[in-house]
């Protein structure tokens, strides 16, 4: 192991990797969010980018592959990543800035309380149907 480098966790999640049917769209959307999230730039190719948090890395690559151009989450497969996103003040923040990125926020009746009496997390969707959750902790 390399100085300055910590043990990887076995286990632990190394990353995820989303197709997306517009790059630059996500680009806008995501790397506001993952910015603000303190998540930062990693890789870069002409079909994708990534993004790096300690260990973990999220990708998004416009694939030449995609059989689709919308993401479903109510199909089989991913529903949502959530992030713990800070206080709820943060999480406030975060849905005031959000819409001029591309991010809709889901359940505005039930918010910041759709999960729960118990859980403060607004739901936001991008443009391509993918969902977030920002979650606050106290």
């Amino acid at each position: 192991m390399g100085a300055g480098r910590r043990p990887v966790t076995v286990g632990a999640l190394h990353h995820v990797e989303l197709w997306v049917p517009d790059l630059d769209a996500a680009m806008r959307s995501w790397g506001w969010l993952l910015g603000e999230l303190n998540w930062t730039p990693f890789q870069e190719w002409p079909a994708g980018r990534s993004w790096r948090l300690g260990p973990t890395y999220l990708v998004f690559e416009e694939s030449p592959a995609l059989s689709g151009r919308h993401h479903d989450r109510l199909s089989p497969g991913l529903n949502h990543l959530a992030f713990h996103a800070g206080p709820p003040a943060a999480v406030d923040r975060l849905v005031d800035q959000a819409p001029a990125y591309g991010w809709e926020l889901l359940f505005p009746d039930r918010h910041p309380y759709a999960g729960g009496p118990d859980t403060y997390a607004a739901y936001l969707t991008d443009p391509h149907g993918y969902e977030v959750e920002l979650t606050a902790h106290p």
